[in-house]
């Protein structure tokens, strides 16, 4: 079921509360909905999620550093003046240092990992958000009950989908890397799964 909206609120007020609020909130275009739920009590992640994100996270983590980008998991905002909306990325990649202290603005690695309340919204709400930063090149949507990644990477002005099931190489050019499915699953789905 998706998350149900609330508003109309401004950024402001949004920016404001949202550093008193229970729960973690993403905003869309004047609107908000709990991330994982609407209470302290129903905020967080499957232990599958939570895995893969923090295999994605150990994998990349040392990279970024090295090449002076900044990455975080999702307790970091990000901000997209363009659509006025917040996301909180599963990860995310800064090749730039972002200037606020909540939140960044020019990634060039995104990750989410997908769960049956989020569908829509890694597909429908954020693609089309995702898509329109100018500095990202990479977007992954990860499932969590199967070995299935949807890449969308950036080639020239388009966005190009390659669907990787069960293995597979995603090549992530900001990082000048590659990541494996075997890496994304590794302790979460096994390749016969």
């Amino acid at each position: 079921m998706p998350p149900t909206l609330h508003g109309p609120i401004s950024k402001a007020e949004y920016l404001q509360t949202e550093l008193e609020s229970e729960f973690r909130r993403e905003y869309v275009g004047g609107f908000w909905y709990g991330l994982h739920g609407e209470s302290g009590q129903e905020d967080g992640t499957s232990r599958a999620h939570a895995e893969i994100a923090g295999n994605v996270l150990f994998l990349l983590h040392g990279l970024s550093r090295s090449l002076g980008y900044d990455i975080f998991i999702s307790q970091f905002k990000l901000h997209l003046p363009a659509s006025n909306c917040f996301f909180y990325p599963d990860v995310a990649v800064y090749s730039t240092d972002p200037a606020e202290e909540y939140y960044g603005t020019e990634p060039c690695f995104l990750a989410e990992i997908i769960s049956e309340r989020s569908r829509e919204i890694d597909h429908l709400v954020k693609y089309p958000a995702y898509t329109s930063i100018p500095s990202l090149q990479t977007y992954l949507i990860a499932e969590q009950t199967e070995r299935r990644v949807y890449a969308y990477s950036r080639e020239g002005k388009e966005w190009v989908l390659t669907e990787y099931v069960g293995h597979g190489e995603i090549a992530l050019p900001c990082l000048n890397t590659v990541i494996t499915l075997d890496e994304i699953y590794d302790g979460v789905l096994s390749p016969q799964s």
